[in-house]
């Protein structure tokens, strides 16, 4: 079984702000499948560091901005 990660994201939010970018477009900017775009939006999967940084300049806001981590 697969278990959830502490991390939270705020990347659905983003992407409704954002013009409605969709889990393709995300994941096409990303290089990724729509898939991971959607298990990191449920928290299901924590993105490398790398790509959470591509996530925040894609919205343009620094990682801290999408990202949280539970103290």
């Amino acid at each position: 079984m697969v278990r959830a990660t502490r991390v939270t994201n705020s990347i659905r939010a983003m992407r409704a702000e954002h013009g409605d970018l969709t889990q393709a477009e995300l994941a096409e900017r990303l290089g990724v499948t729509r898939q991971t775009v959607i298990a990191i939006e449920q928290g299901k999967y924590s993105p490398t560091l790398e790509m959470a940084f591509q996530i925040a300049r894609v919205f343009g806001v620094s990682i801290d901005d999408v990202f949280n981590y539970p103290e």
